[in-house]
């Protein structure tokens, strides 16, 4: 996956705009944990290739078989593809990929309950797709008629989904498709990455229009966190009131605790972004991981268990980012009638269930001296007021070596209780992870000075 920090683009010499100087707020850092939510007109027909072991796409097929669902707008366009050939055989010749938005229900939407799915695992933030590729606006904007309110569900589904979310006391994010916008563009379907940067809008009048749409979200909502993506036309670039500098400064004017993401396309940026991507060691700047449950971020129903992370394989890429300097920002994919699918919210609720006891040794932690070793049992640190924390991803070995740095101090489980000397190993402190800890997916142990 390509990383968006370096693209900073066209290079505007002495006519360069002056662009905001915050940097990540601590209420980001301390976060960890949010969920984006990828709904939209991809929900309806819900599918994408199978992605995983096992599978080989060819990298020139790789657009053509797209492991995300939510790119179903680009990929049915392409002739041939499999996209395009179930299309066919279910809607029909006839029936393009916007006629979608007149069979979109969301009648099983309730946002307080699927606000509540998402608290209850641990989300601090959550990140709904305001806005995807296909162009399709999911609040009731006033820059198009190709929205969810004028159209298929006939809600104002991001409205909704920020009143829940501030109602359950979370940080609100919106997710933006700046300079992609398949419904206001007449190019051929992106077949490549080279693709994905030529086949997009950089005129004025598309700058104005998405800049509409941003003002509008922040206006309405004052989201906590702006989240865009696949940078900005570049006709947005510059000293204008449309263009990137002024929309920003018009954000933290009105909320001055936000943050934004790395994928402007200009020299200024909030976090950066790691999309199913695996971070060998701890990064400086604060950095957000992300990725759906499965291989895609759309909700894709031709993937099973086999494509999607249980929720020990989810704990423990939390707490591998975490000790990182990274936040997890973990994708869950509504079904269109808005009803989380069982296999994610069962990853979900496993995930949550070891949060209640072990969250305060991911929550509001900074990454200690090194995140882990590179011998001994799999191990992983973060660092509080409370002391170091020490996570061990393979709790069913029995004991976990501590090393030197940590030779004394109390040492105490998640749960409360005392860690129960094991002896030394040529001078390093052994303890002994309790029976009742041996089965969960990560045992947290806080060693304080």
């Amino acid at each position: 996956m390509m990383n968006f920090e370096k693209r900073t683009g066209p290079d505007l010499g002495a006519d360069a705009p002056v662009y905001p100087t915050q940097g990540v707020p601590d209420w980001y850092r301390d976060a960890k944990l949010g969920f984006f939510v990828h709904w939209g007109l991809y929900s309806v027909p819900a599918w994408a290739v199978q992605h995983g072991e096992g599978v080989n796409i060819p990298t020139e097929d790789a657009y053509a078989w797209h492991q995300y669902a939510e790119w179903y707008g680009n990929t049915v366009r392409i002739a041939g593809s499999p996209t395009w050939e179930r299309h066919q055989r279910l809607y029909g010749p006839g029936t393009s990929y916007e006629d979608l938005a007149d069979l979109w229900d969301a009648s099983s939407f309730d946002p307080d309950a699927f606000v509540g799915e998402l608290v209850d695992a641990g989300a601090q933030y959550i990140v709904p797709t305001t806005k995807h590729h296909e162009g399709f606006c999911l609040w009731g904007t006033g820059t198009t008629g190709f929205n969810a309110v004028a159209r298929g569900p006939r809600r104002d589904l991001i409205a909704e989904l920020h009143d829940a979310t501030r109602r359950a006391g979370a940080r609100f994010g919106v997710y933006f498709s700046g300079a992609l916008d398949w419904h206001a563009s007449d190019f051929p379907p992106i077949e490549s990455d080279t693709d994905l940067f030529r086949h997009r809008r950089n005129d004025i009048p598309f700058s104005r229009y998405a800049a509409a749409q941003l003002d509008e979200l922040v206006e309405r909502f004052s989201p906590d966190l702006l989240w865009n993506d696949i940078e900005w036309p570049d006709g947005g670039k510059g000293r204008d009131d449309f263009a990137v500098a002024a929309l920003l400064q018009r954000y933290f004017a009105q909320v001055p605790h936000g943050v934004v993401n790395d994928r402007w396309g200009v020299p200024y940026h909030g976090f950066l972004t790691r999309e199913y991507t695996h971070i060998p060691g701890i990064l400086d700047a604060p950095w957000e991981s992300t990725r759906g449950l499965g291989y895609s971020f759309g909700y894709n129903q031709a993937e099973d268990e086999r494509q999607t992370l249980s929720g020990p394989d989810l704990i423990r890429m939390l707490v591998d980012v975490v000790s990182k300097n990274g936040n997890l920002l973990i994708n869950v994919g509504p079904d269109a009638a808005g009803r989380i699918p069982e296999l994610q919210r069962r990853t979900m609720r496993e995930l949550g269930a070891w949060m209640r006891t072990n969250g305060d040794t991911i929550r509001g932690t900074r990454p200690w001296l090194r995140f882990g070793e590179e011998c001994g049992e799999p191990r992983r640190y973060t660092r509080s007021a409370s002391g170091v924390h020490v996570h061990a991803l393979d709790p069913r070995s029995g004991e976990i070596r501590l090393p030197a740095e940590l030779s004394t101090g109390d040492a105490r489980w998640a749960d409360g209780s005392a860690a129960e000397s094991a002896g030394l190993d040529d001078g390093v402190r052994v303890v002994r992870v309790p029976d009742a800890l041996r089965a969960e997916p990560v045992a947290t142990l806080t060693v304080s000075p």
